[in-house]
């Protein structure tokens, strides 16, 4: 993107000021706080939501990639609890087992 060229925003089609070398938050139309206020204000699923999409926004590639690792894991561990590799144990005796390491 040229130093001149401004950015069409998806939600509205105007346009958002977008110039290299400079700070994005200083160059937005709308004040990064302010619309930090707005989000703030959604309920708990639409922040969800939000955050989730933004993640994703900062690279996708790298997030299809994350799910197929983490989904790998998590099948590994499935078969290493069935076949008895490893014994399961409830939550919460693993939650006070975490809590006693943290308190040495």
């Amino acid at each position: 993107m040229k130093a001149d060229a401004a950015a069409t925003d998806r939600a509205g089609g105007g346009p958002v000021a977008c110039m290299v070398g400079q700070s994005y938050a200083s160059s937005m139309s709308i004040p990064v706080e302010k619309l930090t206020e707005e989000m703030l204000a959604l309920p708990a699923e639409a922040r969800a939501l939000l955050a989730d999409r933004l993640v994703e926004s900062l690279d996708p590639l790298a997030d299809d990639e994350v799910r197929a690792s983490w989904a790998a894991e998590a099948i590994r561990r499935r078969d290493e609890v069935r076949s008895g590799k490893v014994e399961a144990i409830p939550g919460d005796v693993a939650a006070a087992q975490v809590r006693s390491l943290l308190r040495k």
